[in-house]
């Protein structure tokens, strides 16, 4: 085995291993991401109810956002719960983040900074790809 053999046998491996340390961290911080969005979504639901909808169409439009509010409270405690235990936050969740930390620096050891921008963009075209897959059905 040359060393591109090597060297691509690593690279591969980093990917794998990147992919698999982000996933899990992703498990815990994307609800909370998520959670983040659905009440900038709300907010701007509210305003547009207080817009120029009749009295009628407020009243059961308001249905549906507090359906809504009600879903993001729901995720709230949800992601409270995946993250802390009581007030203990969860060994899971940290050492999800240490290990991916750790992994992001043995990329850079391995790779330099651009082997890890090249696997971190790689990364997201997947997921994205994923997303826009999934939904085409």
């Amino acid at each position: 085995m040359n060393n591109q053999d090597v060297k691509n046998l690593k690279k591969r491996y980093f990917i794998w291993l990147y992919k698999t340390a982000k996933e899990t961290f992703d498990k815990f911080e994307r609800k909370f991401t998520q959670v983040d969005i659905d009440n900038d979504i709300l907010d701007e639901m509210e305003k547009e109810l207080l817009g120029s909808y009749l009295p009628h169409e407020k009243d059961a439009l308001q249905k549906y956002i507090n359906d809504f509010q009600k879903y993001i409270e729901n995720k709230e405690k949800a992601c409270s719960e995946l993250r802390d235990q009581g007030k203990k936050i969860n060994p899971e969740f940290i050492f999800s983040e240490i290990k991916l930390d750790a992994v992001e620096k043995a990329i850079v050891k391995g790779l330099g900074r651009r082997g890890l921008d090249e696997i971190k963009a790689l990364y997201e075209k997947e997921m994205t790809e994923r997303i826009l897959k999934s939904t085409e059905h």
